[in-house]
């Protein structure tokens, strides 16, 4: 469906004074409000009703996003249109990808994201790197979790790069922040779920737990570069490496995140196939 007009008004410079904000972290802590750039992410934002604040157009890229300026209009989002020059103020990307969406903050506590049965969670111990973040997120909302928890000294989830790695991935499934370790491993454990953490010396691999992963699970992965340690391996239930048959040192935190929670999430459809 076209709409019946695609003249859109230029922001007013609050408006886009507002959104250069949002590039800080301090303006996004303030505000309460964060970006989502690019036409997957804004797409899934505005399924959900008084997420997205607002959205900016390039001038050049109007056409080539009708669907979103639709439904944008539909939710009564305000929508403007921008030069390319203008919209880079508000992108931190080379190559801006010509829509870029103001959006209130998913706030979410620990008890309501484990609150209703979880099945697949995925704990995100000291994950520095905003990519790597964002694509664990993007990953357990593939393979089903129910939540990602990013501990406290965690990447900001809103951080920009984050939100774009996600690719959408953050308005599925319930994200929480800045919770301490521990409190997060005795909350998984109170809602019912098994505690493996990620270590690559650990003595039991991936393969050796056939039995134990259709059980409702909660994986614990650590910082990119130092991994978990002692202190917070001896959080878990059990310590688990991801056998490597190649000549690779090490899998980086996504693709190990990616491959437990595949592992956990093929034996979960397994033992409980949905009709």
């Amino acid at each position: 469906m076209i709409p019946e007009r695609l003249e859109l008004p230029e922001p007013s410079q609050a408006v886009l004074r507002a959104a250069r904000a949002l590039l800080r972290r301090k303006g996004r802590r303030a505000a309460r409000r964060f970006l989502a750039e690019g036409p997957q992410a804004i797409r899934e934002a505005l399924k959900l009703p008084g997420t997205v604040e607002t959205v900016f157009f390039r001038w050049s890229a109007v056409h080539d996003h009708v669907d979103l300026l639709t439904a944008a209009r539909a939710a009564d989002v305000p929508c403007y249109a921008l030069s390319e020059q203008n919209l880079a103020t508000i992108t931190d990307t080379v190559t801006p990808q010509g829509v870029v969406a103001v959006c209130r903050a998913l706030d979410l506590s620990l008890s309501d994201a484990l609150a209703d049965d979880p099945q697949l969670v995925v704990v995100c111990a000291q994950i520095r790197d905003p990519g790597n973040a964002g694509t664990v997120i993007r990953c357990a909302d593939a393979f089903g979790a129910d939540a990602v928890i990013l501990s406290s000294d965690s990447v900001e989830v809103y951080n920009p790069k984050t939100v774009r790695a996600s690719v959408g991935s953050i308005f599925h499934l319930p994200v929480v922040t800045g919770v301490d370790l521990a409190e997060a491993i005795d909350a998984c454990r109170t809602a019912g779920l098994q505690v493996f953490a990620t270590d690559g010396e650990a003595g039991t691999e991936l393969t050796d737990l056939a039995d134990r992963l259709a059980e409702p699970t909660a994986w614990v992965m650590g910082n990119e570069s130092w991994g978990l340690p002692t202190e917070h391996l001896q959080l878990a239930d059990t310590t688990v490496a991801v056998p490597i048959y190649g000549a690779a040192e090490s899998l980086n935190l996504a693709t190990a995140a990616a491959v437990c929670l595949y592992a956990s999430a093929s034996a979960q459809h397994t033992a409980h196939p949905v009709e």
